[in-house]
């Protein structure tokens, strides 16, 4: 495992942008102890159907709002409370903005001090996401959109929680400006390929056989962009349409936690039980593609320096391009300068003009 300091990509330990944190099916009445960013933090859907992320430890003796199974105020139904949290402990309740509005044994004016940082928390498409800054400053990028998610014709996706894993995400992100790994790894046979960079978006533009997703020789086409540093959809065109999303997300410096998912458009206006029974199918393929990923990554040393080859992509102009999270915004401008525009590789033709134009970045 390997810190942010040793890849030497910039002062801040985690980047900013947006990530995800669970998904909603996660959240079945009580709160969720979560782990990012190397803090403890609760996540708990409020009884309007508002969800609200929060740091973990309540003021009072520092307990842990969501871990505890045996408390009364737990049992009793009193844990979440409208938009509020109680403590198991003594029951002190916290509204959604993370200020104590109640403390059942006491009635005089409540301390300033009782209160819990909190933090953005937006549900997107069957997941909860949250921005992090280190500058602490809103959003500068809004998350991708996706048409697809409210088209009748396509399967919804189901989350796979793929876990956690001891690797920086520096090494995740390479892959999305690495050719010559499709190859021995995904059985891809790469007839163009090309990556774009500009401002928070890295796009990978590839097409070829692959011994996976298609049959009979047809041609595998993805288009797969990055929406910030851990947000990553992909456009796949093959044996079905359908639109992927990964994301991971650092828990501690050098740990990340990763999840998977397609939505698969269906041959039906209105998806049948087949079609759905299909496009479960495809998923667990295209899981079982990325999981290729995930065992090279799982069992690699840290690559601080890339032996870099001018056929390999352009990882460089990637871990650049990747920086600008890790530092202020003022650089970002400069870092962009450096990398923005498209990047084809020697001895691959560049993607063709339709598959530019069919990536929403």
């Amino acid at each position: 495992m390997a810190t942010t300091a040793e890849y030497k990509i910039g002062p801040f330990t985690y980047p900013r942008g947006w990530f995800m944190i669970a998904d909603s099916d996660e959240l079945e009445g009580k709160p969720l102890a979560l782990r990012f960013f190397g803090k403890d933090l609760v996540l708990y859907r409020g009884e309007s159907g508002r969800v609200v992320l929060m740091d973990a430890y309540c003021p009072h003796m520092k307990t842990h709002l969501a871990a505890n199974s045996s408390s009364y105020v737990v049992h009793d139904g009193s844990h979440i409370e409208g938009d509020n949290i109680r403590c198991p402990y003594h029951a002190w309740r916290f509204g959604p903005d993370g200020i104590c509005n109640e403390i059942p044994y006491f009635d005089g004016r409540i301390p300033a001090a009782a209160r819990i940082k909190t933090y953005r928390a937006e549900e997107r498409y069957g997941a909860i996401f949250t921005w992090h800054d280190p500058e602490e400053r809103e959003p500068d990028y809004d998350l991708p959109a996706l048409p697809q998610w409210d088209d009748p014709s396509y399967v919804r996706w189901t989350f796979d929680r793929l876990g956690v894993m001891k690797c920086h995400p520096q090494e995740i992100v390479d892959n999305i400006a690495d050719l010559t790994h499709l190859g021995p790894v995904h059985g891809s046979t790469v007839e163009y390929y090309e990556n774009e960079f500009r401002a928070h978006v890295a796009v990978q533009r590839q097409g070829g056989g692959h011994r996976t997703l298609v049959t009979n020789n047809a041609m595998l086409e993805t288009g797969t962009w990055y929406t910030g540093p851990g947000v990553l959809m992909s456009r796949v065109t093959g044996l079905f349409e359908a639109m992927m999303f990964i994301a991971h997300t650092p828990v501690d410096d050098g740990v990340v936690k990763a999840w998977h998912a397609l939505l698969v458009k269906s041959p039906s206006d209105s998806p049948t039980e087949e079609d759905v029974a299909a496009a479960r199918a495809y998923q667990e393929t295209s899981r079982l593609a990325f999981a290729q990923d995930f065992d090279i990554w799982t069992n690699k040393a840290p690559c601080f320096n890339v032996l870099q080859l001018p056929t390999d992509g352009p990882f460089g102009k990637a871990r650049i391009w990747y920086s600008q999270f890790y530092r202020p915004r003022s650089e970002a401008e400069a870092i962009l300068a450096r990398v923005e525009g498209i990047h084809p590789v020697r001895g691959m033709p560049p993607a063709p003009e339709a598959a530019r134009t069919a990536v929403p970045a």
